[in-house]
């Protein structure tokens, strides 16, 4: 079993690339970031053949796992979180803007279960939504 932070996808690559294969990958910890390194990523991931064990908070790009990882092959522990959000982008100035295409792109990629919850709840938005708890094992299953 490896475990892998995601803080940074250079370390998380690094990770990959570095260690000997293995039955699971376990996301820890997540905040998310740039969506063209977690897909990149998640495909190697889903190509392995390995298992992704959800086992801490894994947010916004983090999320892109349901939609590039085969459901059969992710569980979730009692401490996973899922947190979505609308697509947003942002300026050389810094500046955040709302990307509402992006939005419906990515909506539309999640797994069914997933995607009816978010609707449910307003559908993606500047909030954060959380999947947690009672809600998120009855769409994944507790990993053993």
């Amino acid at each position: 079993m490896r475990r892998v932070t995601f803080k940074t996808w250079l370390l998380a690559t690094a990770l990959l690339a570095s260690a000997p294969a293995a039955a699971e990958i376990r996301i820890i910890q997540s905040p998310g970031g740039q969506v063209g390194p977690f897909l990149d990523l998640f495909e190697q991931v889903r190509e392995s053949g390995e298992r992704v064990v959800i086992d801490g908070p894994c947010l916004s790009a983090c999320t892109l796992v349901l939609s590039i990882v085969p459901g059969e092959r992710i569980c979730v522990t009692k401490r996973a979180v899922l947190g979505f959000h609308a697509a947003r982008s942002v300026d050389r100035r810094g500046h955040i803007y709302a990307e509402p295409e992006a939005s419906v792109a990515v909506l539309a990629a999640y797994p069914g279960p997933v995607r009816d919850w978010i609707s449910r709840r307003g559908g993606l938005t500047s909030r954060l939504l959380l999947l947690k708890g009672r809600d998120l094992a009855a769409i994944y299953p507790r990993c053993r």
